[in-house]
């Protein structure tokens, strides 16, 4: 059984996700805070994080960083900070996923579902490949930059498999969109530019010469190599 990790100091919504999502078939831990998260998290680490921004001791911004240092675990950001600044922000701190208060919980768990189905779709087989110095195992979705695993949010390893799926081949941000975010998507192509400016910095060591992410102006992206 799956678990799922509500991160939300508002007591009535964090008992209304988790009725529904254990009726949805996932075991549930509830925390009031960023403290908190961070010790359960560490305790027993969960299959996806629902994270509320404005909360005691650590905001939602902050504890997705820290987060994000050590695991490239699901999180969904659920807040009523609903500005293209606030999402921005999310997506660009790494979050799969950002909800606005109020919210139907059956949607929620819908998005649960989605984010949760994106790490088996790309499995292929067990293909394995070098490009250069990165290695990527597609079965596993693990990179390697010389010798290091490279570590991403489940949205950017997906994003980046994609791209390596396809080399030297022109992805548009369309495409993109409809096989990484599917049908939970909100919002304009931005999200796909701030995923592709992770990957990038994820992948600053990596030789231009064995081979990078190169964007299309008006088209989309490439990844290129030698």
């Amino acid at each position: 059984m799956k678990s799922i990790l509500i991160v939300e100091d508002e007591e009535a919504i964090s008992r209304v996700l988790s009725a529904y999502l254990k009726k949805a078939g996932y075991q549930v831990t509830r925390v009031p805070d960023g403290q908190a998260a961070l010790e359960a998290f560490e305790s027993s680490p969960p299959a996806l994080i629902l994270l509320d921004i404005m909360m005691p001791n650590m905001d939602g911004f902050e504890l997705l960083g820290r987060i994000r240092g050590k695991s490239s675990c699901p999180v969904i950001m659920l807040t009523a900070r609903d500005g293209i600044t606030d999402r921005l922000a999310g997506l660009d701190g790494g979050a799969d996923d950002y909800m606005s208060k109020p919210f139907i919980p059956e949607e929620v768990v819908a998005r649960v579902n989605a984010v949760l189905r994106r790490p088996s779709q790309w499995s292929d087989g067990s293909r394995k490949r070098h490009f250069g110095s990165l290695f990527i195992d597609y079965t596993a979705r693990c990179i390697f930059l010389n010798g290091a695993e490279v570590t991403l949010s489940p949205r950017d390893m997906s994003v980046l498999l994609f791209l390596a799926e396809r080399p030297n081949q022109i992805c548009t941000r369309e495409q993109l969109i409809e096989q990484v975010w599917e049908m939970d998507y909100e919002g304009s192509d931005r999200a796909v530019d701030l995923s592709i400016k992770r990957i990038r910095q994820a992948l600053s060591h990596w030789p231009a010469t064995e081979g990078e992410i190169r964007t299309l102006r008006g088209t989309g992206y490439q990844l290129w190599t030698t």
